[in-house]
């Protein structure tokens, strides 16, 4: 019975298109595993290389990539770096220019306050001079025209020179006290 059934199922699997006859199963898979083993002894390899390659090329391309930006990052830190030195620079002349500009603003001030002193210290001294000069021309006048006009009133000449310094010297001196007094 048992080998009526194998011999029915034997059978029955000829007629079912589905399953393929067992030689042609066992030929199949060895060439399956003929042409598996070739791929796998030949191709795969290549295949693995080529692709371990593509691998280490993508990894040292994201790590140039990360140390390209890394360093833009170290210029750019650099530049602005730089750049705050250089504001720092700015400012701080700008700083020192303005400061010597006062300073010499106050020098130049300083120095036309003492030349408007001098100028008028020269032009006291000026009139002061000046004073004096017409001070002693008006008394040398005002003592001959006392002169004369004593001279014509004592009836005598006064031309005695330390006679008439005398009489001119005591006239101007009351003259002038009298001026204090009327003050």
């Amino acid at each position: 019975m048992s080998q009526q059934l194998i011999l029915a199922a034997t059978e029955g699997a000829a007629e079912n298109p589905l399953i393929p006859p067992i030689p042609e199963l066992v030929i199949g898979l060895l060439a399956f595993v003929i042409v598996f083993g070739f791929l796998a002894k030949k191709l795969l390899p290549n295949i693995n290389k080529v692709l371990e390659e593509r691998r280490e090329a993508i990894e040292g391309g994201i790590e140039k990539a990360e140390a390209a930006q890394t360093e833009a990052q170290s210029v750019l830190e650099q530049y602005k770096a730089q750049l705050a030195e250089a504001r720092h620079e700015a400012a701080r002349l700008r700083q020192e220019a303005q400061e010597q500009g006062a300073a010499l603003i106050a020098e130049m001030r300083a120095e036309g306050q003492r030349q408007r002193e001098e100028i008028v210290a020269a032009g006291h001294a000026q009139i002061e001079a000046d004073r004096k000069a017409a001070s002693s021309a008006l008394r040398q006048d005002v003592g001959k025209l006392a002169t004369d006009l004593a001279g014509k009133l004592v009836g005598e000449s006064l031309e005695d020179h330390a006679r008439q310094s005398r009489v001119i010297d005591r006239f101007l001196d009351e003259l002038e006290e009298k001026a204090e007094a009327g003050r």
